[in-house]
């Protein structure tokens, strides 16, 4: 019995040890060419927008700062820290991007310091980044579409419209992204 019992306790102590070493023999899987394409965001930007109207947390008027991104362990997705001064003071930022192969699509997790957050799926066509969104503001439906175009591999364009209710598109910001490093 004695016997038994320190083979039961040397087979654990070997399927412990050995079985995780197999598995860390198989190769790490790689980001495919879609990830790939999320490093053009990749380094230090610097942010100038405008706001054409006022939106609720989003008061009109100039917003100018910084975003960081970088690539998360791993390489699948990019982190994106962001300080921005706005009409109504500064704010901190952070945003995850993502590809999500089943859906054929870019996903992007944001999230602030005012308390706000969101998630939203995108495509990209050549140049042309488009994020879409959609919620409810009091009890009406509130589309976002927000677009960046890569103008070089240092500058880009960016704007968001909105549309509340089925109405028109409105321009509720745009403005240029700089990258400085």
């Amino acid at each position: 019995m004695k016997n038994m019992k320190k083979l039961m306790v040397a087979a654990a102590l070997a399927t412990g040890v050995l079985v995780p070493s197999v598995f860390a023999q198989a190769p790490p899987p790689q980001p495919g060419v879609e990830v790939k394409r999320l490093g053009y965001f990749e380094g230090q930007w610097k942010v100038e927008t405008e706001s054409k109207q006022s939106f609720p947390a989003f008061p009109a008027g100039k917003y100018t700062g910084t975003q960081t991104c970088q690539w998360f362990t791993g390489g699948f997705h990019l982190v994106c820290r962001s300080d921005v001064t706005t009409p109504s003071g500064a704010t901190r930022g952070e945003s995850i991007y993502g590809y999500d192969p089943l859906a054929k699509t870019y996903t992007l997790y944001n999230f602030g310091s005012s308390g706000n957050g969101s998630f939203v799926r995108g495509t990209v066509s050549g140049p042309v980044w488009t994020w879409n969104y959609e919620g409810m503001v009091d009890g009406k439906l509130l589309k976002v579409r927000n677009t960046a175009t890569e103008q070089s591999p240092t500058s880009a364009t960016v704007k968001s419209e909105t549309s509340l209710d089925g109405g028109a598109w409105t321009v509720l910001y745009d403005g240029k992204l700089t990258k400085v490093k």
